[in-house]
């Protein structure tokens, strides 16, 4: 018998991508509402109340709002939206860093943020491994596709084909640094520099570091094996050789992709490094990731249906 399922909010970029990857799977059947209904609180609660899985596709607002709505009821939730990434009773579902069984036994799962899901990758097994200080201020520079800022924004770039370069978050307050923050345990909240670029999706995250200012910090070797262990059984995520090319590439035509490529980059000495990683923005680190948490926690395999 197909898992019910119903997305809240399925008119958005998210949702529409995520209805991509469940259309034909005969394991799950869409509970779907009209445009007549979709945003209505009454009808909303009766597919709540009705759905096996539900996943929010919506302002943090209106997240709360359908957990409110989905009260009493049998339904179990992953949101993507912000309001419950570090909120009590949430199990964050990044399975390769909060743990396969923890997800799949999840009654709700709060969905990473695109920017974090790099973020996080990179540095969560590093410090948990000792290999670098918790305790330490860092930094990430990332650019993303402009599809992450909803309608409005791939609006505004489709119909302004001079913009080269959107940064954003100038004063520092991004809403991902809560949940980087707390994944990595970090002491320090991470400055992070975030900016759109003119490519529809794709998305690179990065975090340099001045190894040998670090206390207790390993050589670039070691945390390249430490990255390629921890990930080692995942399907989705992979650790690379620096390029012989010298160079990595972002294409505006990047095909949907549901993986992650981590990397980690040297200067001569090893005094430095790069930790580098690159997903699609609307894949790994945003409905690729809520599907894949929907398989465990629906018995499945965690890739299934997923683009690989």
């Amino acid at each position: 018998m197909a898992h019910s399922v119903f997305i809240d909010g399925a008119a958005g970029t998210t949702g529409l991508e995520i209805a991509d990857r469940l259309a034909g799977r005969s394991e799950f059947g869409l509970i779907v509402l009209d445009n007549a209904r979709r945003k209505d609180p009454a009808a909303r609660q009766e597919a709540l109340h009705a759905a096996d899985f539900a996943v929010l596709c919506l302002h943090d607002d209106a997240a709360r709002e359908a957990v409110s709505l989905a009260e009493g009821s049998k339904v179990r939730i992953i949101d993507a939206s912000t309001a419950h990434r570090v909120a009590p009773g949430w199990v964050y579902g990044f399975p390769e860093i909060s743990g396969l069984e923890a997800v799949a036994n999840a009654a709700r799962v709060s969905n990473p943020g695109c920017y974090s899901t790099g973020f996080i990758a990179l540095l969560a097994p590093l410090i948990r491994a000792g290999l670098l200080p918790a305790d330490w201020p860092y930094s990430c520079n990332a650019v993303s596709g402009y599809s992450g800022g909803g309608k409005a924004l791939i609006e505004r770039f489709e119909a302004d084909q001079d913009i080269a370069w959107r940064g954003y978050a100038l004063a520092l307050g991004h809403k991902h640094v809560p949940e980087m923050q707390a994944q990595c345990g970090l002491t320090l909240p991470p400055l992070f520099t975030p900016a759109v670029i003119p490519a529809h999706r794709g998305m690179v995250v990065e975090i340099p570091l001045h190894l040998a200012a670090m206390p207790g910090a390993a050589s670039p070797p070691a945390l390249l094996d430490c990255l390629a262990q921890f990930y080692a059984a995942s399907p989705v995520v992979s650790v690379a050789e620096a390029p012989a090319s010298g160079e990595l590439l972002l294409r505006r035509s990047m095909a949907p992709s549901d993986t992650m490529q981590l990397y980690v980059l040297p200067n001569a000495g090893g005094s430095q490094a790069r930790l580098l990683a690159m997903l699609d923005n609307l894949g790994k680190g945003a409905s690729g990731a809520a599907v894949q948490s929907l398989n465990l926690m629906a018995g499945l395999p965690q890739d299934q249906g997923l683009a690989i």
